[in-house]
């Protein structure tokens, strides 16, 4: 298909949103791609990056290579992730710092609304159907209920950390942040992206496209093969996430790593009166504000439609 310029503007502002929400532990990047209508895309496209794409390049030409591989849309959806990773990181950890509830209500509401938009996607609802939602429901409040091992961080296991993490970030509902946290990792990775350390970065990228590029076939596959059940079980992921970042927790564990304190184990309270959380009223609309922009991006990208099947 052919794109224009406002075309690949909006794939890069998609990007930096997947990327501010990929650096949060809790939030998907995965759940912002398919609420934003650019998923079943991504997946297809990194699905197809092998190595014919080499014979592409040596018979007909770099250009060849670029257009099969959708290069010009891997690009723009990159470079938004990366603006997002180096600029937005910042502000997100000072929000999360000093405005937790509020920052987490926000994208609690972001993550509710997407429970409903992927969960229309499904066009039968059977026993199955159901079945596969509350096992993906289960698996997610299982892993999201996790507690963090050691730190590590040794050159093997920052690879593979990438690598495990990048399967979290383009599943919906599982977010790649928390992972590294679940990893002892995301201390590591974030101070490397702060004080631009090349070397760690570039190991834990070089996992993320290992596991990338094999877990991306896996997808590709299952939404070839088992496409309602797919659905269903990341719209299991998404709902199962929702404990993590419930904006009220009460904090029963913590370890410090050199002058920063991390919560290692917190559960969810409810706040019964406006006393208990002075912040109640600004904590609900912007979760009700969440919840809208999800709407809001439904209708956007049903308007302008920029996936594989779009007119031009």
């Amino acid at each position: 298909m052919q794109r224009n310029f406002y075309d690949y503007l909006k794939v890069t502002l998609k990007g930096m949103a997947m990327g501010a929400a990929d650096v949060v532990p809790g939030v998907s990047g995965g759940t912002i791609a398919f609420i934003s209508g650019i998923y079943e895309e991504l997946i297809t496209t990194i699905s197809s990056v092998d190595f014919e794409l080499l014979k592409i390049w040596k018979n007909n030409g770099f250009m060849a290579m670029w257009r099969k591989m959708n290069g010009a849309f891997i690009l723009a959806l990159l470079s938004g992730i990366l603006i997002s990773i180096f600029t937005v990181m910042r502000l997100t950890n000072y929000l999360l710092e000093e405005h937790p509830i509020l920052i987490w209500s926000f994208f609690f509401g972001l993550v509710l609304a997407s429970i409903w938009f992927v969960g229309k996607q499904i066009p039968k609802w059977n026993f199955k159907v159901v079945a596969a939602l509350l096992i993906g429901a289960a698996v997610a409040f299982y892993i999201v209920s996790l507690p963090p091992l050691g730190s590590n961080s040794s050159n093997l296991f920052m690879f593979f950390a990438g690598a495990i993490a990048v399967c979290a970030m383009i599943l919906p509902g599982i977010s790649g942040a928390f992972i590294l946290v679940l990893l002892g990792a995301y201390k590591h990775v974030t101070q490397a992206a702060h004080n631009f350390d090349v070397k760690t970065l570039a190991i834990v990228g070089v996992g993320a496209v290992f596991g990338l590029l094999t877990f991306s076939k896996v997808l590709k596959w299952l939404f070839n093969h088992y496409s309602t059940i797919t659905l269903a079980v990341l719209t299991g992921f998404i709902a199962g996430s929702l404990n993590k970042i419930w904006p009220w927790k009460k904090v029963l564990e913590t370890q410090t790593y050199g002058d920063k304190e991390i919560v290692i184990k917190e559960a969810s309270v409810l706040p019964w009166n406006f006393q208990d959380d002075p912040q109640m009223i600004s904590a609900i609309a912007l979760m009700l504000g969440g919840f809208l922009l999800i709407l809001a991006l439904e209708y956007l990208a049903t308007q302008n439609p920029i996936g594989p099947d779009a007119e031009n």
